[in-house]
């Protein structure tokens, strides 16, 4: 899988393409393309605010172990979920 980046510029390329005009078929494939990855995204996007949330509101603990919630997986070489 690409990474988010890669893929929201994916999103701006079909974006562009589309508004670009042209074929009306190959617009459909791009816009049903442009939906998936609009999606996931999106859940990419919740998952990292829900992470956030935790970092924010998880109290300080004594022992000064930081919690690892694996925010990008892909830098640290994990596979991710």
């Amino acid at each position: 899988m690409k990474n988010f980046e890669e893929r929201l510029n994916r999103l701006e390329e079909i974006n562009k393409t589309i508004k670009g005009g042209g074929n009306l078929d190959e617009s459909l494939k791009l816009f049903e393309e442009g939906v998936r990855l609009a999606k996931g995204l999106e859940k990419d996007l919740f998952k990292v605010e829900r992470k956030i949330e935790i970092l924010v509101n998880e109290p300080v603990k004594a022992d000064g172990d930081e919690p690892n919630l694996e925010l990008f997986p892909e830098l640290n070489g994990n596979s991710g979920a």
